[in-house]
Order: C-alpha cells, then structure tokens, then sequence
C-alpha cells in the first residue's frame, strides 16, 4: 500500500473549472458517483475528506448531481489507530478497483468516478474533463422509494430499468452517516479533529438487473448500534460486474421518510 504524498487543493473549488461552473443556475440531474477511498490513519487524508464534503455541499458540476460516498480502508488501522469506520470490505472494493484500472496498489487517498476513471484532484483541468465527460454519458434511471426505519433495521425500494449493456449488471444500496468526526488519539493524524462526509456503513448488493431488462425490489440493511437514524443517507447504484461502469444513481438524504 502506499500513500499519496502531496496533496495541495488550494483553488480547486474556489477557482478555475468549478468556480465557472457553479455559477450556474441549471439544476442539477445526471448523477455521478464518486467514491472517496480514505482512512483517519493517513496524514494526506483529511483535505480529501473536506474536499469530498465541498462537492457534496457546492454541487459544482452543472447539469449533474454528485452522490459522493466516504469509504474506510483498513490497511492503515495497524499504524496506531484503529478508524472506527473502516472495514475490509471497503479495502477489497478498493483493490478490484485498481485491477480494474491497472493501477499497480491502492493508495489513500484515492477518489474514482463513476467507476471508471481515477479523478487526480490536484489537477483542475483533469478534473473538469473527467466530471463533464461523466455528466455527459447516457445514465439508467434508479429510484429509491418506501424508506423506513424501523428500530435498527432501515428498509426500502429500489428501481432501475433499461441497462443498454449486454450483460447484466449489479444493483448495490449503501447506507452512510451523512456526517461524522472523531478526534484521532494516535497514528499520523494524532491530535487531530478530523470530519467526514457519506461514510459508508453497510454496502450491500441487492440484485442484478438483466440486460435490458428492470429491477423491483425490496431491501433492507441493519443500522450499527451508535448510528442515529436522523444521519443517514441511502445510495443506490447500477454498476458493471467487477467494479465496472456505474450506469446509474440515486440518493436519498435525511430526513428520511
């Protein structure tokens, strides 16, 4: 594993592409996900953490709606701190990613949009040329309806239809902490306060959804203990096998039904 080293993003939201496209007033509608691939173990986390939480508040991308998930790795967790929301799933998501894209080993923190392509926020430009082409491509409709919570357990509705792929594709909800914070006691972000934006609790796959076909089902995840259900958001995805191409998204934020 490695770690990416420097990490400046002074100017990245407050200017260039994104300050020219937030002055938009077009309403945001193509979805884009964007899975942020971090750990509160890595020092060169944190400005991706507030990055991730800029795009999720500022939706600069005309034309698009950003769903943004915080996902966290273990691989740092024997470094002196144990993140509390990291998880060996999130670790394997990870690295089919990286087969996927050829890249030779995960690192953090690492950002991946739609599936299909690494997003280097240092760079502006790469950045505007990756979320225009992402805003730009054919996306299936996905719905979530029916929420409910029920104690612990959070229920809900998925649809999707219309997958012009010829095989068929995986349907995937998550549940995620629409915020969270921790103040770190040890490892590389000692003394730190850190914030944290969609931290992905429970990412289940539902189902699959037949080439051409529709998807109708039911799903339900179970809530940790400490979670409050006022917190939460759901995602719901439509992505190619093996960590592909997302087809399509949608998300529900709190209040939640």
């Amino acid at each position: 594993m490695k770690m990416l080293a420097a990490f400046v993003l002074v100017g990245v939201v407050a200017g260039g592409y994104f300050a020219r496209a937030a002055d938009t007033t077009t309403p945001a509608r193509a979805p884009i996900l964007v899975e942020l691939f971090t750990s509160e173990g890595c020092s060169s986390c944190p400005p991706a953490d507030a990055f991730l939480g800029k795009l999720d508040a500022t939706q600069p991308i005309p034309g698009a709606q950003l769903i943004v998930l915080s996902e966290h790795v273990d691989y740092w967790d024997h470094d002196g701190w144990r993140d509390p929301h990291s998880s060996p799933q999130f670790t394997e998501r990870q690295t089919a990613y990286c087969q996927a894209l050829r890249v030779s080993e995960p690192y953090t923190p690492q950002m991946i949009v739609d599936g299909g392509a690494l997003l280097k926020i240092t760079d502006p430009q790469q950045m505007g040329q990756v979320f225009q082409k992402a805003a730009a491509a054919p996306k299936i409709p996905v719905t979530i309806s029916s929420v409910s919570v029920d104690g612990k357990t959070l229920r809900g509705h998925v649809q999707a239809q219309g997958a012009a792929e010829k095989a068929d594709a995986d349907v995937y909800v998550a549940m995620a902490l629409e915020h969270a914070e921790s103040q770190v006691q040890r490892g590389e972000n000692q003394g730190r306060h850190l914030t944290h934006t969609a931290v992905v609790e429970s990412l289940k796959k539902i189902g699959k959804l037949p080439a051409g076909g529709s998807f109708d089902q039911d799903f339900q995840l179970k809530i940790k203990s400490t979670a409050d259900p006022a917190n939460l958001r759901v995602v719901a995805f439509v992505q190619q096998a093996a960590e592909g191409k997302v087809l399509g998204a949608a998300l529900q934020k709190p209040p939640l039904p």
